[in-house]
C-alpha cells in the first residue's frame, strides 16, 4: 500500500498559504518529514488525517480516496498529533480499553488482548495502573502511540513526536517507531533532524509551503560530499563571514562559534573539509538559498 499525495494546496483565511502544489509518493516503511515550525507539516498531517479540508490536489491512500471517504481511511489510520490531551485521574489501562471500545473492538476478551499487547509494546504494562497524571512526556508519548495501533493501521501518522523527549526516552520510541515501519506506511512529521537520520530510508523536505527536496536521505547526503567546510569563528565575525561565503549552519563547541559553508572548492582561509550529514543538507535547503539539490530516489 502506498499514500500518494498530488497536487495539494492549502490556504487560510488569513492568506497564509499552507501548502503550495504538494506532490508526493510515500511507500510502507518510515518516511520523514523535516521542516522548521511554521513549514506547513502540521497543516499537510491534518489533511492527511482527514482532520480538514485542502482547497486542490488529491491524496489517495491504495485503493481509498482520503479527501472524499474520510470514514473508511479513519478505520485504517492511527494518528498522533503534536499535542493531545488525557484524562490525568484516569489510567492507562483504563483509558485505553476506553478507547478501544470507540474504535469497535466491542469483545471484551479480545479487547483485553488488544490493549495488554500494546502495554507491553510501547514498555508501559507495568505501570498500566497508575493515572496519565503521573505519566513523564516520553511516557505519555509511548501511550499516545498505544492509542494509535488500536486500529491496527495501514497509516500512521506521528507528528513532532520526539520533541521535548530526553535521550533514553527518544531511543525508546526510535525502537517503537522503526518496528512499527517494517509493515506500515509510518509517516514521521519533525524538525529535529536526527530523528529523520535514524529511521528514515525516505524522506522529503518542506518549507514555506512547498516541498523543496525528496529522497533517500543517504543519497542525497552523498550530493553534499566534498563541498562542506567547516572553521572556528570569533563571533564578531559571524555576519562577515555571512556576506563572503555560503553558511550554512553555526553552533557552539566550548563556547566558540563553529561554522559550516558550502563551497564547489576548498576555500582557504582556515577553513577544513568535513563529512557531510543530514543536518547539512537540511540547513543548506532552509538557509543556503544558493543551494539547488536534485531529488535523489
Amino acid at each position: 500500500m502506498e499514500l500518494i499525495i498530488d497536487n495539494v494546496s492549502k490556504t487560510y483565511s488569513n492568506g497564509v498559504k499552507a501548502l503550495q502544489n504538494i506532490s508526493l509518493e510515500i511507500p510502507k516503511g518510515m518516511f520523514g518529514l523535516l521542516g522548521p515550525n511554521g513549514a506547513g507539516k502540521s497543516t499537510l498531517m491534518r489533511t492527511i488525517a482527514t482532520l480538514q479540508e485542502a482547497d486542490e490536489g488529491t491524496i489517495s491512500l491504495g485503493d481509498l480516496d482520503v479527501l472524499t471517504q474520510k470514514n473508511e481511511v479513519r478505520h485504517v489510520l492511527g494518528y498522533l498529533p503534536q499535542q493531545f490531551g488525557l484524562y490525568p485521574k484516569i489510567s492507562a489501562e483504563a483509558l485505553l480499553n476506553h478507547f478501544a471500545v470507540l474504535k469497535g473492538i466491542t469483545n471484551k476478551g479480545e479487547r483485553k488482548d488488544v490493549v495488554n499487547a500494546l502495554l507491553h509494546k510501547t514498555n508501559l504494562y507495568n505501570v498500566k495502573k497508575q493515572n496519565l497524571g503521573g505519566f513523564s512526556g516520553g511516557m505519555k508519548q509511548r501511550f499516545g502511540i498505544a492509542q494509535a495501533l488500536l486500529s491496527n493501521p495501514k497509516l500512521l501518522i506521528v507528528d513532532e513526536p520526539t520533541a521535548g523527549l530526553d535521550p533514553v526516552e527518544r531511543n525508546r520510541f526510535y525502537n517503537i517507531l522503526s518496528e512499527l515501519g517494517e509493515n506500515t506506511v509510518v509517516i514521521l512529521s519533525t524538525h529535529i533532524v536526527e530523528d529523520v537520520k535514524e529511521l528514515c530510508t525516505t524522506m522529503a523536505v518542506i518549507n514555506q509551503g512547498k516541498v523543496i527536496l525528496k529522497g533517500n536521505p543517504l543519497k542525497i547526503i552523498e550530493e553534499l560530499e566534498g563541498k562542506v567546510y567547516q572553521r572556528t569563528i570569533v563571533k564578531s565575525e559571524l555576519e562577515t563571514y555571512k556576506q563572503n561565503y555560503q553558511v550554512i549552519s553555526e553552533k557552539l563547541f566550548l563556547g566558540k562559534p563553529i561554522i559550516h559553508i558550502l563551497s564547489d572548492t576548498n576555500p582557504g582561509n582556515g577553513f577544513t573539509p568535513v563529512k557531510a550529514d543530514l543536518e547539512d543538507v537540511y540547513f543548506s535547503q532552509i538557509f543556503g538559498s544558493n543551494t539547488n539539490l536534485k531529488s535523489v530516489l
